[in-house]
This record gives structure tokens, sequence and C-alpha cells, in this order.
């Protein structure tokens, strides 16, 4: 026997050759990233308020939730950011080992598998997330390991269940989207005549923390709850189509109707201070219940104009030219020559270098790695329609009697993760790039082979799920 294959780390990497070759050149890109773009990208409000929630753990009533503070408080011995980003690096390249995985173990051949993960990898745009002090990698990582461990059988066992549920609860306490995506998976795994017990299993996993989260969360701001802007958010999505000629709102919600102020993206009106939402007295907080209200009329009183811009946001993901949404934004093709200094109207700024990293600098080019990945960039993109293919190709798995008890799972988690932020608030490209693993999973578990009778049977399906498996 070779000596490598007395070392089974050696011998999955000897039989996975061309997958390993894919993981260093990934590797390799990250540490490109890491030399041309130190210390770190920087959201003018989302990282600095990431750090400060860090630092004083406790819940947020804004957009953020405790999921990814926690990551960076096991991260503040360092105090260097650039130690997270390498963090998230490391994240992003297992999340593409997962989705090579997982398409392995069901029969894809190699260099399919390879193919599916290679978008994660390889994409630009992965790179430039990765590199950003903002909860998108760890959120990306544990969905798409939460619904490996559920599509690597035909039936999850229950410490399968158990620890996807796990994963999921994680996942809504760093991005509060997935809420509704736990029930999604609940159903979809009804669907697929999984035992009940092994949904409660999930069910209690997945919902127990993030009900003590909003018991902590209640005992803090007295109220129970995971965020408090989420009427907020909707009221936003309602502003571009909102007639209140037609709403006919109550006395209390009419002065949230649109008072002629008209911005290119939905989600601006969260921002813009003429909005009249940001003209009431109170603040985001105080009129979160007004506003959510406000927006449940309006969709109930005009819901084809909702669901059509809703439609229209979402069909910006499938567009051959990034476009930029909201106009001031960089949809795609951010890697670029210069220096970004630390924003001076950001008062979290200065308590993130005091508390967090003293170091803390703002973001700056350096020659020649940055050259390299601005060249990088243009080639290595997935355009919208190459995103609308792979998710039609899991579309076909998910209908297709020989493959929908694997490919349906992963295709619904895709579509959901695409169309609920929009629905709720608005389009991001930043919000597109959870969608793409768990969507190239789909698409190659609608060509994987079928489980064997036996392998099935030890995970404990039924006889007739395992016909169509």
């Amino acid at each position: 026997m070779p000596a490598y294959a007395r070392v089974p780390v050696l011998a999955a990497m000897r039989r996975h050759r061309a997958f390993m070759v894919a993981l260093v050149a990934a590797a390799a890109l990250r540490v490109v990233t890491m030399l041309g773009y130190p210390p770190a990208r920087l959201y003018w409000y989302d990282s600095f308020a990431y750090l400060h929630n860090a630092v004083h753990l406790r819940p947020e009533q804004g957009f953020h939730p405790i999921g990814y503070p926690l990551l960076l408080r096991a991260l503040l011995p360092f105090h260097s950011v650039e130690v997270v980003v390498a963090v998230q690096h490391a994240m992003g390249l297992a999340t593409g080992a997962i989705v090579f995985a997982v398409l392995r173990g069901r029969g894809l051949p190699g260099w399919a598998a390879v193919a599916a993960s290679a978008p994660v990898l390889f994409d630009a745009s992965f790179l430039r997330l990765e590199h950003a002090v903002v909860s998108d990698t760890l959120f990306i990582l544990l969905v798409v390991a939460a619904t490996a461990l559920l599509v690597r059988r035909p039936v999850p066992s229950a410490r399968a269940a158990a620890m996807a549920g796990l994963l999921l609860a994680g996942a809504a306490l760093t991005r509060t989207i997935t809420l509704p995506l736990i029930l999604l998976v609940l159903l979809v795994l009804a669907v697929r005549r999984v035992p009940w017990r092994r949904l409660a299993i999930l069910a209690l996993t997945g919902l127990l923390p993030v009900a003590a989260y909003a018991a902590w969360y209640g005992g803090v701001h007295g109220r129970i709850g995971v965020s408090g802007t989420d009427g907020v958010a909707l009221w936003a999505r309602s502003m571009p189509f909102a007639d209140c000629t037609v709403i006919r709102p109550s006395q209390d919600l009419a002065p949230l109707c649109p008072n002629g102020t008209v911005l290119d993206a939905a989600g601006e009106y969260v921002w813009a201070k003429e909005s009249s939402l940001n003209r009431l007295p109170g603040g985001h907080l105080a009129l979160n219940d007004r506003a959510r209200a406000f927006a449940l009329r309006a969709i109930a009183a005009q819901p084809f104009d909702y669901l059509r811009e809703v439609a229209k946001d979402t069909a910006l993901a499938f567009a051959w030219t990034p476009v930029a949404h909201p106009a001031r934004t960089v949809p795609a093709f951010g890697f670029a020559l210069g220096t970004w200094p630390l924003p001076a109207d950001q008062p979290l700024a200065d308590e993130a270098r005091r508390e967090y990293d003293p170091d803390l600098t703002g973001m700056r080019s350096v020659r020649p790695y940055a050259d390299l990945l601005i060249a990088y960039q243009h080639p290595a993109y997935l355009r919208g329609p190459l995103l609308a293919a792979v998710l039609l190709l899991g579309a076909v798995g998910a209908v297709r009697r020989s493959s929908r008890t694997a490919a349906l799972l992963p295709w619904a988690v895709a579509v959901t993760l695409l169309v609920a932020p929009v629905a709720v608030l608005d389009f991001d490209h930043r919000y597109v790039l959870p969608v793409v693993p768990v969507a190239c999973l789909a698409a190659g578990l609608a060509f994987a082979r079928p489980p064997r009778r036996a392998a099935a049977d030890k995970a404990g399906e039924p006889p007739q799920a395992v016909r169509v498996g």
C-alpha cells in the first residue's frame, strides 16, 4: 500500500487532484486580495456598527442581529480587521469545498463538481465580499453548510437534522432573512417525506436559539423580537408604488405616505433625509410599527403593483452588464486603484480604532497586486444570464423524478434568497451572492447519480422515496 493511502487526508487529496489545484489557485487569489487591498473593505455604516456590537455585546435594535458580532468578538483578541478578513477568505474556500464534497458524494463526476464550486472560489465578487467587514460571508457559509447536510443523503440523519437546524439558527441570527427560510426547509423536507421526528429535531434546533435571542432582545429592549427596523424596511419597499388615494390610510398612518420625493431605489428611502418617514419625529425605532402597518396596508391595497416592483428589481440580477442600483453604487467591478480613508462623519470609526483595532486605517490599493485584481475581475464574474441558466438547471432537477428529492431543497433555498431580500426591502448585488453556491449545488444535483438503495436504507429512507431519489 502506498504511504499516502495510509493517511486519509493525503489519499483524499490525491483522489481529487483537480479540485486541490483549483483550491490552491483560489487561495492564491485571496492572498493577492489581502496584499492588494490592506487592511479590509469597510462600509460606512454596517462595518463600524458590527465592530461596535462585537465589543459591546448586546442585541441591537437596528438591522444587525448578533450572529456576525459573535464572530468578531471571538476574533477580538487579535485586535485586527486583517485577521477578520483572513478568516472570511478561509470561509469562502470552505464554502467551495462543501459544494464540491456534496456533489462528489452524490455521484457527480469530478470535473462537474469542480465546475459547480468554481463561482464561489473564483468569482471576483466573492473575493471583494470576503474582504469586507460585513456579515455576508459568514451567512453564506452557514446556509450552504446547512443545505449540504440536508441533501448529502436521500434522507438526513437525526444528527444531520440537528446540526442543520443549528446552522440555520446561526444564519437567522446573522441575517434575519433566514427566518422564513427555516420554515421553507421544513416544508420541502415534509414534501420529501422525511420522517416527522427528524423534522421536529430540525425545527427545535433551528427555532429555539432564535427564540432565546428574541427573549434576550426583549429583556434588553422591552419587547420580544429580533429586529427593530423590519417595518421601516418594508415601508421603504412600498414607497415606489404606494398611492394613498388607493390605500386610504388612517389618520395615524397618513404622514407616512409618499411626499413627492422620488429616489432611484427603494432602499434609499430608509436613509434619505427628505423621505416622509425621516421627516417625522422619533426616528426609525419609534416609527417601526407604524411603518410596518402602512406597508402592509399598501401591499394589501396594491398587490399587483407590489409584485411588479419586486419582479422588476429581482430581474436586475440577470442583466449581462451589472446595473448600478442605486445609481451611487459600484455594482460589481469594484477593484480599483486609490485610497479609501475612514469616514470623517462616522462617529463609530474612532471607537472601532480605539476598542477593536488600534491600527485600523482606511483601505488602500497596493501595486502590482491591485493591478492583477483589476484585470482579473472583468472576466471572472458570473454574468446574470449565466446565473439564470444555473437556476434553470436547478429547476429542471427540482421537477425531474430522478433528481427532485436532492435538487428541490437547494433550488428552493436559492430562489428564496434571491427574491426575499427584494420583497422586504430592495435589490442589492451583495444580496445576490448567497444565491450562487446553493444554486450551483442544485444544478449539480440535477445531474447527480441516483443514490443506491443500500445507502438510502442506511439513511432510513422509506422504500417509496428510494424509487424517486
